[in-house]
């Protein structure tokens, strides 16, 4: 099986990556509809692609299922999410070993959320804790992977304070984590703030910006609430007075998106992250104005 390049050997190009994520459908109808999203999405030619990751054996499979049909049938080089959660150290080690075996070479490594119905993360028999904790074992265990790690320009929702989540950040990247892909955000101050203060912390690696582009008000309200994001005042507005119209609030998202990129890759960002929902529409339509 020939093994993925690193996407940490992209990133010495010094040029902006462009990546995009999915996630697994819950059924085979929706693995269909996913194989004709990437097909179009060829056509922008993104540098790799990640695939999310659930517990649970059905959502597992289907992580599996979908990398290996974005890898072999439509030609991206796949980056499989792989989390903590349910998981002991020897299946992790496991589900390493099958990654490895199988050609891939990188990996986003977190910790994941709790289970549905907790509210405080806990680990799975002798699994792990931290985020850190399965960077350490993936290097330990294949030390080719090039593992990327989450990080919070707001601060993750659990931490106590930005200054404790950084700390825990650059034990991941210490642990040998090659780069950071950040969570979403709307305000592009916000991330040069962060980049600042991880750099100040002694974090040297890439930090890829994350953005989704807005499909709808309610949806965006709801990630955002659930990542401690915030939406500008400027923005709801806008997105208020579009009011029910599907078509105008992706204009308006989408206009948005490529104003923050544009200005992004202007400052010196790494590239950018989108999580797109699986949408083809909307990475098309941002490919299409960043082109103009």
């Amino acid at each position: 099986m020939t093994a993925d390049r690193p996407i940490s050997e992209l990133f010495v190009q010094q040029r902006p990556l462009r990546s995009l994520e999915f996630f697994p459908p819950k059924d085979d109808a929706g693995v269909e509809t996913l194989r004709q999203t990437a097909l179009a999405l060829k056509r922008i030619a993104p540098d790799f692609v990640s695939v999310t990751y659930g517990a649970g054996g059905s959502t597992r499979e289907r992580t599996a299922q979908v990398s290996r049909l974005l890898r072999t049938e439509i030609g991206f080089t796949v980056m499989p999410h792989l989390t903590c959660v349910g998981h002991t150290r020897e299946e992790l080690n496991g589900v390493a070993d099958q990654l490895h075996a199988g050609g891939y070479r990188n990996i986003m490594t977190l910790r994941g959320d709790p289970p549905k119905g907790q509210t405080e993360f806990v680990p799975y028999q002798d699994g792990l804790r931290y985020g850190s904790d399965l960077v350490a074992l993936l290097k330990a265990r294949h030390a080719d992977f090039c593992l990327g790690v989450g990080g919070y320009p707001e601060k993750h929702p659990e931490a106590p304070s930005l200054e404790i989540d950084l700390d825990n950040l650059k034990r991941k990247v210490d642990a040998g984590a090659a780069f950071i892909t950040t969570q979403l955000f709307f305000d592009n101050a916000v991330y040069y703030r962060f980049v600042e203060k991880c750099r100040a912390r002694g974090i040297r690696v890439p930090i890829v910006p994350g953005i989704m582009p807005v499909l709808s008000l309610k949806q965006i309200k709801r990630f955002t609430e659930m990542c401690g994001a915030t939406l500008p005042h400027k923005l709801t507005k806008r997105l208020e007075a579009a009011g029910e119209a599907p078509e105008i609030v992706e204009s308006v998202g989408n206009e948005w998106a490529v104003t923050q990129i544009r200005d992004l890759v202007a400052h010196g960002a790494p590239g950018y992250h989108l999580y797109i929902m699986n949408r083809a529409k909307a990475a098309l339509a941002l490919a299409a104005g960043l082109a103009a």
